[in-house]
């Protein structure tokens, strides 16, 4: 049976009494700010009234809330509020005044016309952090122009990677640019928050997709082109071989990875490969690198004679690296289960980083559009009646209805 969490109420992690005031939209920004709700900051989310994509990125069990946003949502309490009129971006800069860190992926553009930029935000809180992602560098040519994780992907050498591998270009089967961009915005605003405790001051936090997602990605595959001059191509050839990918035995799928000298003489010992012993393409890690597209194609040959159970029990025995290729759908079954009060039971992602003293913790489940806008507003100093004028004047407009 699933093990069950139960919501906490009150926050231990390491960033509780931090208070954070989001922005953003999509994946990247609330992946972002899901880490920061998760280690225990206070998250306010200003969404407008019709809904953020990550609602509808899926099937879900409430009309508001995908299986996507069930856990990206999670810990944090949400304002409906039309930015583009005076009155609503009268209350966001009244919520920020209260607020340590403010992050966005709005255009700059957007972020302009709203009256929203970095300055506009130090006026009200002169040592808040304020963190933006955009697709490309503030001051460039391209500051302003629209960016995807699959346009990202494509410019920064993901795609290209793919194609040296299979032959034509590719985008990886997951939300690279956003879920590193959002990874990048979290330790970024850390690292500013650090700073602020040291010296008081605040910090203007800059994420450009495109630049985050190529120091990401040449960190191997720079290789031979980073040295002046170039001593080789650019791509890591260990990684690039069509050869590197999950072998297929009698009875279903594995990935063996030999890593040593040793795993590979095992392997080709039980495999029958004496031929292959001492061979010296796998004697050092420069060679077995240079030769992996060999070597890989031997292994794949030997791991097919043999049931997944018995290559996975002689590699345990042997201390090759190996695993069992895993279903999404039975690593999301395995997952604890939380009930939502609106949406029911749905299976939570745990935070998968520990901390002994500061645990992380589920203390609110996603909020539906605005939920928390009546309480967060009497916060920050508003009263009934200029809560009610608000929403007269349709700068906090109503939620869709539901269904």
């Amino acid at each position: 049976m699933a093990e069950r969490v139960s919501a906490s109420t009150t926050a231990t992690g390491p960033l509780s009494g931090w208070r954070v005031l989001d922005l953003t939209a999509v994946i990247m920004g609330p992946l972002a700010t899901q880490i920061l709700g998760d280690l225990g900051a206070e998250v306010i989310v200003v969404e407008n009234h019709r809904g953020d994509t990550n609602r509808v990125m899926g099937a879900g069990p409430h009309p508001q809330l995908s299986g996507v946003s069930l856990n990206l949502l999670r810990n944090k309490r949400n304002v409906s509020l039309d930015i583009r009129s005076a009155g609503g971006r009268d209350a966001l800069l009244r919520i920020a005044a209260t607020c340590d860190v403010f992050i966005t992926n709005v255009r700059p553009g957007a972020l302009r016309r709203a009256g929203l930029e970095y300055d506009d935000l130090v006026n009200v809180r002169p040592d808040i952090v304020y963190c933006e992602a955009h697709g490309f560098p503030l001051g460039s040519e391209r500051e302003d122009d629209p960016a995807y994780d699959d346009i990202i992907q494509a410019e920064t050498g993901v795609a290209d990677a793919a194609r040296r591998q299979h032959g034509a270009p590719l985008l990886a089967s997951t939300l690279v640019a956003d879920k590193v961009c959002g990874l990048t915005i979290a330790y970024a605003v850390m690292a500013a928050l650090l700073r602020r405790e040291r010296t008081g001051e605040g910090e203007h936090v800059e994420v450009p997709m495109a630049e985050t997602v190529k120091a990401w990605m040449l960190v191997e595959h720079g290789a031979g082109a980073i040295p002046v001059p170039p001593l080789g191509p650019a791509g890591y050839a260990r990684i690039l071989t069509p050869h590197r990918k999950p072998q297929q035995t009698l009875d279903g799928w594995i990935n063996v990875l030999p890593y040593s000298p040793a795993n590979y003489a095992a392997l080709f010992a039980e495999g029958g490969r004496d031929d292959l012993l001492d061979d010296p393409r796998y004697g050092s890690a420069r060679a077995r690198i240079h030769n992996s597209d060999f070597l890989y194609a031997q292994v794949a040959a030997i791991i097919g004679t043999r049931t997944s159970a018995a290559w996975l029990e002689f590699c345990r025995q042997h201390d090759i690296p190996a695993a069992a290729v895993g279903s999404l759908d039975d690593i999301v079954a395995a997952l604890p289960v939380a009930s939502h009060p609106q949406a029911g039971d749905y299976h939570y992602i745990p935070p998968p980083v520990r901390f002994s003293s500061a645990p992380s913790s589920l203390r609110r489940h996603a909020p539906l559009i605005g939920a928390d806008t009546d309480e967060v507003l009497a916060e920050v100093g508003f009263s009934p009646d200029e809560i009610a004028e608000l929403r007269a004047s349709g700068a906090s407009p109503a939620p869709p209805p539901l269904g």
